[in-house]
């Protein structure tokens, strides 16, 4: 096998085992926060999407239906995870906004997990890390483009 071959080959390998160690996280994370799984995929929606998704976006960006999203977003809202809002252009609509103590709650749940990434990239020279950088971004564009064209079908 080319030398380039094996190295894509390894590159690929390491991005499979980062993906599957996603789920690990997960649900660690929900050990930590005394969730279940679904609600910590819910409330990692909310914090890459604050206040611009609604029970109904939720429940399509977790796969679950609107009657599970309902009863998910009722869960959070009485745990005082999350809170609904008005949509400041439609009246009509409703966001959703993790609270203040679970945005907290996931900080310091997350803390060890981002201070054991910071030493990793601290060693980095800036260059190299320009390259995975920009490398990682590249990898997550491929990933959601596939997921796409999976949910067009």
């Amino acid at each position: 096998m080319p030398a380039h071959a094996k190295l894509a080959r390894e590159i690929g390998l390491a991005v499979r085992e980062l993906v599957l160690t996603d789920r690990e996280m997960e649900a660690a994370l929900a050990r930590r926060l005394g969730v279940g799984l679904t609600d910590v995929r819910a409330m990692e929606e909310l914090v890459a999407q604050p206040g611009t998704l609604g029970p109904v976006e939720l429940g399509k960006r977790l796969g679950i239906t609107s009657a599970s999203a309902t009863a998910l977003v009722d869960r959070l809202e009485v745990a005082g995870h999350l809170a609904r809002r008005r949509h400041p252009d439609d009246r009509r609509r409703i966001t959703l906004e993790l609270t203040e103590s679970a945005r907290a709650d996931f900080r310091a749940a997350l803390g060890p997990l981002l201070a054991s990434i910071g030493r990793i990239t601290a060693g980095l020279d800036p260059d190299r890390a320009a390259v995975i950088a920009a490398f990682l971004s590249d990898v997550t564009a491929a990933v959601r483009d596939f997921a796409a064209e999976n949910d067009a079908d």
